[in-house]
């Protein structure tokens, strides 16, 4: 190999003892040079010759050096450049400067491009119309946005301000930075402008997350300007139409391909087939990629990843399979991070497998995006020990890798391992929090989601968005409407975006909370609104049981465009039912199929049965449930059995139970009920046979629960609860409460109490309900004036009701009463339900 190196130099080194000074000859001797044994050949004999005082000779080595762009060329150019640069006195050493910043630039340096700049202004050295483009060019691929900011101001001193090259890189340069407004400040500035200002531009709005501006300023440097693309500006333009998920916008811009004559390379094929998946045209897509005759891997990763986005991990299997069996690209840890996502979303525990195997085999283990997914997919494949294994075996667990096995022990509803990890973390973010607060919730853990929250408080950590859409789904369920409006100050004073998810999670907070008005002040001060703001603004209303209102607040969804889905229904349908609105309600069902073309689900009918059997038309009911296209279900028969208490219509209940018993055989609410309906009536003998039923089948009911706030911290009660370190207040109390109600008329309605003994004790009972313990221990911790919100688990009875009414009169207080069913709003002795629930 020496000798053929040799060989090869030998014209070089056989040049005569006294060179000639062509200046043509010295930069092809230095063009020809391949790499930098021949050049320090070369420079070795120039310089034995006297050759290297030749003017220029020493910034073409330099330059040469720097174009070969490796680790060695570049300290050798360095050296040479510190030994020998000075001893041509009197030459301008702007070219070599260039080239040792170039250099280190194309080598990724970036870091000693700008130092060496640096060193070219302490030494006076004057820069040239190239220094600026090539120094900005290392600061842009760097991020250094204040050192290209100061190398702006030096550009203008030396008077290139206006030079087009230098703007140009100022505008990649902030670009790159993502302060794109200044590069738009810039390229208006620019007295001329070429291909390459428009492109950079474009390519800077495009990859900030500005890609309705960057197609915009596209069509106007084609359209307006006439300035043909190239293929730069081209894939950041389909970038752009695939974020915005415009396919006519897309086909529009793509048009241009062809009418500036472009080649669609290998890059540009990966731009178009990213474009199409991400608008939704998954055909055009794969025939892009199937076309392709020259896949690379960067565009084998984008269909994958493409295909597991969209839910596809069929054809992203298939992908990666042809990848390994065609000879395709060897997959790195992007294609591992798909393959991993598709056994995911497939629950294929054993392709996850093959593909930690795989991983093992060529040591990519090592990367913490690869660790954390195994770990992902293994929890979600329910295989904890795996993922724990997984965990415990990885070198560098980052923060999210604790966070992966958090959210991972949440979702398979191991509480007590999520909250036990989340304590021994090394060190915590902002994700972690979230992930253990909103899995406490999805937990129906409300209670300890909220402490949590004030833990994170003391601990000085600032919530953002996640954090209190989180927080707020907890206090509604709670009830808690101090905790409610403390929440909505604190978003307001921490200035965190209400976006439309955390608007919507306010409104549903407040409503559950009992408080409408400032659910609909958050619903009013929103600047845009899905149909899922429209939903919880409606079931604002139906929970008040303003079914008029929220019937309102449909149509005007609907006049703004709104297309309603199945959900939002439901809200207006419930409003409906709650309201007495038969005939709109009836109307609203009829268009969902016919008007909107929404198929309705047995939730709607059940709102149907619902709304008819409180209406008393309980033959139309059961109607509607007989022709129902699916088979009746535990809230279906509920719906209608409750009506069926409420008429005191026996022989209709007695045909439901017959159905219930072949269709809910083991629902818990539904037998209660039954239960009830018979005590009503007083057939002992059916209870009796009911709760033996439930006694074999092992089907337990759940005791009536009451909740309430005072000062921040909530008290339950049970329905006979004497436990409570406020016992002898709260008995006193309902002395109280209970003597005085009765002056005012009322009358204890003892159908209420379900059991077979005396009306002595059937009253001590009634008056031992949840509710009304609650109410009673609101009046004693309270102030006058002050709202009592109670929380109840099950449906207030008529008797609380009525008593609660005469609460609110005699007491001079509001009363706002939320049960499994709607929400009581009792003032001066009315409730807002009109005694119609």
């Amino acid at each position: 190999m020496a000798a053929t190196v040799n060989l090869y130099l030998s014209p070089l080194l056989s040049t005569p003892q006294q060179p000639q000074s062509n200046r043509s000859t010295t930069t092809d001797l230095i063009k020809s040079c391949k790499n930098l044994n021949e050049i320090k050949q070369l420079h070795a004999r120039f310089t034995k010759q006297g050759f290297n005082q030749n003017p220029g000779f020493l910034g073409k080595l330099i330059a040469k050096c720097s174009e070969i762009g490796s680790y060695d060329s570049l300290k050798y150019a360095q050296t040479a450049f510190d030994n020998f640069c000075y001893s041509e006195e009197g030459l301008n050493n702007t070219y070599k400067f260039n080239s040792l910043i170039k250099g280190y630039s194309l080598a990724g340096l970036f870091s000693d491009a700008v130092l060496i700049y640096a060193r070219m202004v302490l030494e006076n050295v004057e820069p040239d119309a190239y220094t600026f483009p090539l120094v900005l060019s290392a600061c842009a691929k760097d991020g250094r946005f204040f050192e290209g900011s100061g190398i702006q101001g030096l550009a203008l001193k030396w008077g290139f301000g206006d030079d087009m090259f230098v703007l140009n890189s100022l505008i990649h340069l902030y670009g790159e930075c993502g302060e794109v407004d200044k590069a738009r400040k810039v390229f208006d500035k620019m007295p001329d402008r070429n291909l390459v200002s428009w492109t950079c531009l474009i390519c800077g709005y495009a990859r900030r997350e500005k890609a309705e501006e960057a197609v915009r300023l596209f069509f106007e440097m084609v359209e307006e300007e006439g300035i043909m693309p190239n293929s730069v500006t081209m894939v950041c333009a389909i970038s752009a139409c695939g974020k915005l998920g415009a396919l006519g916008l897309a086909e529009r811009v793509c048009g241009y391909i062809g009418k500036a004559g472009l080649k669609v390379n290998t890059v540009m094929v990966n731009a178009l087939v990213d474009m199409y998946m991400k608008c939704g045209s998954v055909v055009k897509a794969k025939r892009l990629f199937e076309e392709c005759v020259d896949r690379n891997l960067v565009l084998y990763n984008t269909i994958l990843s493409n295909y597991v986005r969209h839910g596809m991990a069929t054809e992203a299997l298939d992908v990666l399979g042809e990848m390994l069996s065609c000879g395709g690209p060897r997959p790195d840890t992007v294609t591992l991070l798909s393959a991993i996502s598709a056994s995911t979303e497939m629950a294929d525990v054993f392709l996850g497998k093959q593909c930690h195997a795989y991983i093992l085999r060529n040591g990519l283990e090592n990367w913490d995006s690869i660790g954390n997914a195994i770990i992902d997919m293994y929890m979600k494949c329910g295989c904890q020990e795996w993922a724990c294994r997984v965990f415990d075996r990885m070198s560098n667990k980052t923060v999210v890798s604790w966070n992966s096995l958090i959210a991972g022990f949440l979702r398979n509803g191991d509480v007590e391992a999520a909250c036990r990890t989340f304590n021994e973390m090394p060190e915590s973010d902002i994700v972690s929090w979230n992930t253990i607060i909103g899995g406490l919730v999805q937990q129906s853990m409300f209670e300890d989601a909220i402490n949590l929250f004030r833990v994170m408080q003391n601990e000085g950590i600032k919530a953002d968005r996640v954090t209190m859409v989180s927080v707020a789904s907890a206090c509604g369920y709670l009830g808690a409407n101090d905790i409610a409006k403390w929440i909505y100050n604190y978003i307001e004073k921490y200035e965190i975006h209400l976006d439309m998810q955390l608007s919507t999670a306010l409104i549903d907070m407040f409503a559950r909370c009992g408080d409408p008005a400032s659910a609909m002040k958050v619903f009013n001060k929103m600047k845009e609104r899905d149909v899922s703001a429209w939903t919880a603004a409606i079931g604002a209303m139906a929970m008040e049981g303003n079914g008029k209102r929220a019937v309102e607040l449909f149509y005007e969804m609907l006049r703004e465009g709104v297309e309603p889905d199945q959900v939002v229904f439901v809200a207006v349908l419930t409003a409906c039912s709650h309201g007495g609105l038969v005939g709109e309600g009836m109307e609203i069902f009829r268009t969902m199929k016919d008007i909107r073309g929404i198929s309705p689900q047995i939730v709607h009918y059940g709102c149907i049965v619902d709304m008819l059997g409180r209406a008393g038309l309980l033959k139309e009911a059961i109607d509607i449930i007989k022709n129902m296209p699916m088979k009746p279900n535990d809230a279906v028969w509920g719906a209608f059995l409750a009506a069926c208490k409420m008429h005191k219509n026996d022989k209709m209940a007695t045909y439901a139970a017959d159905m219930i018993s072949e269709s809910s055989p083991d629902k818990a609410g539904i037998h209660v009920l039954l239960s009830n309906i018979y005590a009503s009536g007083g057939k002992w003998t059916d209870v009796a046979k009911v709760r033996m039923s439930m006694k074999e089948r092992g089907i337990k009911k759940n005791p009536g629960s009451s909740s309430i706030e005072v000062n921040g911290t909530i008290h339950e009660f049970t329905s006979g609860d004497e436990s409570h370190a406020e016992q002898t207040s709260i008995c006193l109390m309902l002395e109280e409460m209970k003597c005085r109600v009765r002056e005012a008329g009322h009358v204890p309605d003892l159908t209420n109490v379900m059991m077979d003994v005396d009306e002595q004790e059937k009253e001590f009972l009634l008056y031992r309900h949840s509710e009304k313990i609650a109410m009673a221990f609101g009046l004693i911790s309270t102030s006058q004036g002050h709202p009592i919100r109670i929380v109840k688990n099950l449906r207030m009875c008529s008797d609380c009701h009525s008593f609660a009414k005469l609460v609110s009169r005699v007491y001079e207080r509001h009363i706002i009463v939320r049960d499994n069913n709607r929400f009581h709003f009792f003032q001066r002795g009315l409730c807002s339900c009109g005694d119609y629930w």
